[in-house]
């Protein structure tokens, strides 16, 4: 026979079947205490930011002070060790305010999972620590040739004694020249395929390492996006990331841990447009009433509503899976990207009809929001690619 219970178990408690939709009132108390310093610090600049696409230094003061800017490094390093949740809940509240300034606690993520997934105690010790001080750290496994087909890159590392030496090129690196470190992946074995993939953890002095200039785009203006470039580029042998030959299989794993993660950018960005369009609604009259009372108006509140509800769940659910290291993770995590993406998309262009002519200008946010919204259906995997990720998944 059924048992309520025993179908719970696993999932909850089973005094308490429900708890795994309940945040924990640390995570409440986080929400808070974020939105609290996006509201005040990071809100009045995004637009700022957007128009001058400089990097927000002050942004990163603010985040760093307060600890937000990479929550979920291990205590071990000296970070707070937030469990997968709290580090969206950080990155959506973020991005509510401005997409920009959410991917220092994002990229910080993307750029030291490697590490925490394969590195060895050293590396970590290493890099971690600095991490959780203040550092930045990008990734790098995407080059002009090998964006989806990231196994063909073509950058190529040798080991020469005590030392791996890197020649190549990566593209499309988030906060480059920003970030002290860089998780940089290369091929050590031309003739293995991905298997002759390896990942290695390079500083930004290291010799031979340089950063291009700037790509100029529709959003995200705030965080540099540049090539970064290896030209004999020496770096301790210490600093590969785990065995050689493994570092694609490590990408796959980090990329299961990060798409969620852009997926709660996606989020909040959607979250951030909403806000300003229901407000804007119920301050705007036409006919001599508000247009938030016109039923048209209010069907694409709800539906905007209820989109933003079910993305919210999905990313939740796949961070509790992330914490907990199901091996279904790969499905849930790009169906949280994918889901949470084309949610902020649609939702953010509603926002800009909704805002009607004035939405079609810089003097409202929601331009931006649609602006930076497009590249979250674009980076950590396109969107196709990631169907093509969950229905091998399904049909394995």
């Amino acid at each position: 026979m059924f048992s309520r219970t025993s179908y719970y178990r696993g999932m909850g408690t089973a005094d308490a079947p429900f708890d795994q939709y309940r945040l924990a009132e640390e995570q409440q108390m986080l929400r808070k205490a974020v939105r609290h310093l996006a509201d005040d610090k990071i809100a009045p600049r995004a637009a700022e930011i957007d128009e001058t696409a400089q990097f927000p230094y002050d942004v990163l003061d603010a985040l760093v002070r307060a600890g937000f800017h990479a929550v979920h490094i291990p205590e071990a390093y000296g970070g707070a060790g937030a469990d997968a949740i709290s580090a969206c809940i950080v990155i959506e509240e973020v991005a509510r305010a401005c997409a920009s300034s959410s991917l220092i606690p994002a990229v910080n993520k993307l750029g030291s999972q490697p590490i925490i997934l394969s590195g060895s105690e050293a590396l970590k010790q290493q890099v971690l620590p600095s991490i959780a001080d203040g550092a930045m750290i990008s990734y790098a496994l995407s080059e002009r040739g090998a964006g989806s087909d990231a196994a063909s890159m073509r950058s190529r590392a040798v080991r020469d004694g005590d030392s791996w030496v890197l020649n190549g090129t990566k593209a499309w690196i988030t906060n480059a020249g920003v970030s002290t470190w860089y998780t940089v992946m290369a091929v050590t074995d031309p003739e293995a395929g991905a298997n002759g993939i390896s990942a290695f953890v390079v500083h930004r002095d290291d010799p031979g390492f340089s950063v291009g200039t700037k790509e100029r785009k529709l959003g995200i203006k705030g965080s540099p996006t540049c090539e970064i470039y290896f030209d004999n580029c020496t770096i301790p042998a210490d600093r590969i990331v785990g065995e050689p030959g493994t570092g694609f299989k490590t990408a796959l794993r980090t990329l299961d841990h990060t798409r969620l993660a852009i997926g709660a950018q996606a989020l909040g960005i959607a979250q951030g447009a909403f806000d300003a369009a229901v407000d804007y609604t119920k301050s705007r009259e036409q006919f001599g009433q508000r247009i938030a009372d016109f039923q048209g108006i209010q069907f694409m509140i709800a539906d905007m509503g209820m989109r933003i509800e079910a993305a919210r769940h999905l990313v939740y659910a796949a961070a509790a899976r992330a914490e907990r290291d199901e091996p279904n993770l790969t499905f849930t995590s790009s169906a949280a990207k994918v889901f949470a993406s084309d949610t902020a998309m649609s939702v953010t262009t509603d926002a800009v009809q909704l805002f009607g002519g004035a939405g079609y200008t810089m003097d409202f946010p929601v331009e931006r929001m649609m602006r930076d919204a497009k590249i979250t259906q674009i980076y950590e995997g396109t969107n196709q690619i990631n169907r093509m990720v969950m229905a091998r998944n399904l049909l394995k």
